[in-house]
């Protein structure tokens, strides 16, 4: 089975520029990669969690794939993270399904890199709203790898959205074998008191 999961999410894929060349480079590799298209596969919204699951379960690295949207992910690959990462499966008391795999974030942004300064009119370095992915990836004992970002995604010309997906597919062939991941810190594991849990 493929390593390497990648889930996708672009609420309007016919329209994107970066998501869709970004799953083509990825679909490159199928022994190794395989791609999900949440809008594809669940257009009605009703999320298979079990069958989610069950590739993640097999997968060691896995890709989130997406524009951003209002800072944030997709609506629909909110609700997959919502259903998918349960709690008793991903999380919770002995539930540790994630523990030890990989997380990253392919994203692109429809504003330019210099938008997200003090002094541009998103007001934050982009890093600022990374922050709830990074802590997931840490709450389910994920290592959270050093984002791939494409910013003003809609407006860049033809060789440099080629280049950006030459350099997605590189890295997916490479993983892990990336020199940045040498030295890089894994989370402190996040115990959630049983007092803050859902009931059994």
């Amino acid at each position: 089975m493929a390593e390497i999961l990648v889930i996708a999410a672009h609420p309007q894929i016919e329209h994107s520029h970066a998501t869709r060349a970004l799953m083509a480079a990825a679909r490159a590799d199928p022994a190794r990669v395989t791609v999900r298209d949440l809008y594809a596969l669940y257009p009605d919204y009703f999320i298979d969690a079990s069958a989610e699951q069950a590739l993640l379960a097999r997968a060691r690295l896995l890709v989130w794939l997406h524009p951003v949207h209002w800072y944030s992910m997709p609506p629909l690959l909110k609700l997959w993270l919502d259903e998918v990462f349960a709690y008793g499966w991903a999380y919770g008391h002995d539930a540790r399904a994630l523990a030890g795999k990989d997380l990253w974030l392919a994203a692109s942004t429809g504003g330019p890199e210099d938008s997200y300064r003090p002094d541009g009119y998103n007001r934050y370095f982009f890093d600022a709203f990374l922050h709830p992915y990074e802590q997931t990836a840490a709450l389910v004992g994920m290592r959270w790898l050093p984002p791939l970002l494409l910013h003003g995604a809609h407006r860049v010309d033809a060789p440099t959205l080629t280049a950006h997906a030459e350099l997605f597919a590189q890295r997916l062939r490479s993983w892990p074998d990336w020199p940045e991941l040498v030295d890089l810190e894994v989370a402190e594991p996040c115990e959630v008191p049983a007092d803050a849990r859902p009931h059994d």
